[in-house]
């Protein structure tokens, strides 16, 4: 959170869940305060993770089976990496010139 600004925002609560954080605040010896902008951050945190996972979802989705699909290099070094292994690629591999 940035410290340098920091806002009030006006909650109304049902006197249960009132109740329920203050209680919870008392049994942590934290203040309800914190232990709700605690909350409330770990909750935005989520929002944009999984908004950001939906977002790669579609990419990879709109693009499957394209020619920018998956890097073959990348690919290669993957299995390599998962392996322990040299992979073999069915992909033809060309030499450069002076190697």
């Amino acid at each position: 959170m940035n410290d340098s600004i920091t806002r009030n925002f006006h909650l109304p609560l049902p006197d249960e869940t009132y109740q329920s954080i203050r209680s919870e605040a008392q049994r942590r010896k934290r203040p309800a305060t914190v232990l709700v902008r605690e909350v409330i951050e770990q909750w935005l945190a989520r929002q944009r993770a999984e908004r950001l996972h939906a977002e790669i979802s579609d990419y990879a989705a709109k693009h499957a089976g394209t020619p920018i699909d998956l890097d073959l290099q990348l690919e290669v070094a993957g299995i390599e990496a998962l392996t322990g292994s040299r992979a073999k690629s069915t992909h033809r591999r060309t030499k450069r010139k002076g190697k």
